[in-house]
């Protein structure tokens, strides 16, 4: 069976539906522990707002392309991505570890978004190809951004961890 362009870029839309329903589970539960990294935080609720809209907005390219939501796939990943949260938050360097998933985790949303404007502008799909080129780019910034403030982080978890009475993982 020979798959069309427009049926691939359907299916990768889906994967990305998934991934951000993850990703925001995943970045929900990480926010909502840190106490001592104020601008890790606050750059994380942010992207949590992000990709809330992100994943409004790759819906609707689902819904261009006449597809429906995948709840089973994205109701697993949300509860995986649960279960990997709770996982970090049990070690005791949750803000090191954290930072490295998500550089991860950012970089391969960034591959994703990239396959899918290829796919979209080989369907003549440019509605969606814009629309996955802006998700792209705040993917980018993500994990620009925990590049530029992984030193910064990482220092004031090794600080915090040395000093008496305090408490580094979150």
């Amino acid at each position: 069976m020979t798959r069309s362009n427009t049926e691939r870029l359907l299916k990768w839309l889906q994967d990305a539906y998934a991934m951000e329903q993850e990703a925001n589970t995943m970045l929900t539960a990480t926010a909502g522990r840190l106490e001592h990294y104020p601008q890790l935080k606050a750059r994380i609720e942010q992207h949590v707002n992000e990709t809330r809209d992100q994943s409004d907005k790759v819906k609707r390219c689902i819904e261009i392309l006449g597809g429906s939501i995948p709840t089973i796939k994205g109701t697993v990943a949300s509860v995986m991505a649960s279960v990997h949260a709770a996982g970090n938050s049990m070690m005791s360097d949750e803000v090191a570890k954290s930072l490295g998933v998500s550089y991860a985790f950012e970089h391969m949303e960034i591959a994703s978004y990239r396959a899918l404007v290829i796919a979209a502008k080989e369907a003549g799909q440019t509605e969606i190809a814009d629309i996955c080129a802006a998700i792209l780019d705040q993917e980018i910034a993500m994990a620009e951004w925990l590049i530029e403030h992984q030193e910064a982080t990482i220092l004031a978890f090794l600080k915090r961890e040395r000093t008496e009475g305090e408490t580094a993982k979150h």
